[in-house]
């Protein structure tokens, strides 16, 4: 034996997934360290088998057997996989001096998982939900990865993670599969619906991939989708920011505050994925809606998602704010949701060429843009006493399933702030 204690990884194949080597030297062990299941798998060893049930306690039992029989142990660990992989390897670090110890692993079951749907995954992001919380999965779906493995527990099942997902309202859509009992004789890899995983039961070994869907073009059926609060999924967004947009309460707030009419001209500037200018555009056809972009992946996903809502009164303009409001026509509402750090320059041009009785809306992430339009603001009631403006705080959580329990996730606070023009 090349240590003392030799921690070796088995898979549901049992005996069959370990080396001639490997199988040799557990013969040679003076104890058999396991599960009831991975102990199962030798019937015929004759050495003492100690069951590894409360870990904490066998490794007490493990370090007793060291100091009384020193020279002759002879320890071998069973676990499942790899054992430095999410897996008893670190605990047993922690233990045991790394001089006692040699690993043997298995492939792992993630390892397993990608080859079974066939996806590479050495980009992918792997998660452990066992004994854990679902935050960093949350966060991960949020920010829209694209291949996620997820290791499962009793509490945090295929079940509980397609909840989540169907709560979060995401803007992307995952490929959602279940890979069961890998390597062993009752093997499952099966790609599900969500409201399919909600009716079916699950072997206790499994790992959930989420794949992100890639294809864009999907047609929508429009009689089903609200003229107000369209659902943030509906959009096609940023690949790389999928939750960079204006968010579907926000969108309806901001709505309000523009006191919107029919047969408007509308300015949407930093208009991201066009959200809030298809929202107008559905509600008020006779309108025509500027939706000014600076970047060419937004200018593309705004026209992209006008023609999947078929709207002909969006009208995508690349460019620049505030040097490209100079050749569009007066509007009567504007509606600001990024300015690139050119807020002041931006008012300045919409309050020159804004309409009598117009009405701009401004959504503000950051307290420095804030400071500056309120600057700004009690500048120009310096010079004109007809500007008048309004603050609202928007602080604002969605409920979500953590396993069988249900807890609110803050949006980010954004403060819409409604200037009047008389």
């Amino acid at each position: 034996m090349s240590s003392k204690i030799n921690v070796v990884g088995i898979g549901l194949d049992g005996v069959a997934s370990l080396s001639p080597s490997v199988q040799n030297l557990i013969k040679q062990a003076t104890l058999l360290v396991g599960s009831d299941r991975h102990l199962g798998y030798f019937p015929t060893y004759q050495g003492e088998k100690l069951i590894l049930g409360d870990l904490t306690q066998a490794l007490k039992d493990i370090k007793n057997r060291l100091s009384q029989t020193e020279n002759q142990v002879k320890i071998i660990i069973l676990v499942s996989g790899d054992p430095l992989f999410f897996g008893f390897g670190r605990l047993i670090l922690e233990a045991f001096s790394p001089e006692l110890l040699t690993f043997y692993p298995q492939l792992s079951s993630v390892q397993l998982a990608f080859n079974r749907v066939k996806v590479p995954w050495q980009d992918a992001s792997i998660i452990s939900a066992h004994g854990r919380s679902l935050d960093e999965l949350l966060k991960a779906l949020q920010q829209g990865n694209p291949k996620l493995a997820i290791l499962t527990d009793n509490v945090y099942t295929p079940k509980a993670i397609a909840r989540l997902l169907l709560s979060l309202n995401l803007p992307i859509y995952y490929h959602f599969w279940v890979c069961e009992n890998l390597g062993g004789t009752d093997e499952r890899v099966k790609k599900w619906q969500l409201n399919e995983v909600l009716e079916s039961q699950f072997s206790a070994l499994n790992v959930v991939i989420l794949l992100r869907e890639l294809s864009e073009e999907k047609t929508l059926d429009l009689a089903n989708i609200p003229l107000l609060g369209i659902p943030d999924h509906y959009f096609l967004t940023y690949r790389d920011r999928p939750g960079l947009m204006t968010k579907r309460e926000v969108r309806i707030l901001g709505l309000g505050e523009l006191e919107l009419k029919p047969n408007q001209i509308i300015w949407d500037i930093g208009a991201g994925t066009g959200s809030v200018s298809i929202e107008i555009a559905r509600l008020f056809p006779n309108s025509q809606i500027y939706a000014i972009e600076k970047s060419a992946a937004g200018t593309n996903l705004i026209e992209k998602n006008s023609r999947r809502f078929r709207l002909n009164n969006v009208i995508s303009i690349h460019g620049n704010a505030p040097d490209i409001l100079h050749n569009l026509p007066a509007p009567h509402r504007i509606f600001i949701g990024g300015s690139g750090g050119e807020i002041v320059k931006i008012l300045g041009i919409c309050s020159w060429r804004i309409q009598t009785g117009g009405v701009i809306v401004l959504a503000l992430a950051t307290l420095e843009n804030l400071r500056d339009v309120l600057g700004w603001l009690e500048a120009k009631n310096n010079r004109e006493k007809s500007w008048n403006y309004r603050l609202l705080q928007v602080q604002l959580s969605r409920s979500i399933p953590i396993a069988n329990l249900t807890r609110f996730d803050p949006l980010n606070p954004v403060t819409l702030v409604t200037i009047y023009r008389g």
